[in-house]
C-alpha cells in the first residue's frame, strides 16, 4: 500500500511539474508574440524614419544647390557693382 501511495505522490508531483511547465511554455509563447509585434512595429518605424531621412536628404541637397546658386549670383552682382563703381570713379576723376 505504501508503494501505491508513493506512486500517487510521484504522479501528482509529475502532474504539478507538467502544469508548471505548461504555464511556463504558455508565458514564453505570449512573450514571444509580444516581442514579435514589438519588432514588427520597430521595423515599420525604422522604415518610416528611413523614408523621412531620404526625403530630408533630398531637400537638403536641393537647398545646398540653391545656396550655391545664390552665392554665385551674389558674386556676379558684386563684380558688376565694383565695375560700375570703378567706372563712376573714372568719370569723377
Amino acid at each position: 500500500m505504501s508503494t501505491l501511495a508513493l506512486n500517487n505522490a510521484e504522479l501528482n508531483l509529475t502532474a504539478d511539474d507538467f502544469n508548471a511547465l505548461e504555464q511556463r511554455v504558455l508565458r514564453t509563447v505570449e512573450l514571444l508574440k509580444k516581442e514579435r509585434e514589438a519588432r514588427a512595429t520597430a521595423e515599420q518605424n525604422a522604415t518610416t524614419l528611413q523614408q523621412l531621412l531620404d526625403e530630408q536628404s533630398a531637400q537638403l541637397t536641393k537647398v545646398q544647390d540653391q545656396v550655391k546658386a545664390f552665392e554665385q549670383e551674389r558674386e556676379t552682382v558684386r563684380q558688376r557693382v565694383e565695375r560700375l563703381l570703378n567706372q563712376l570713379d573714372e568719370i569723377s576723376a
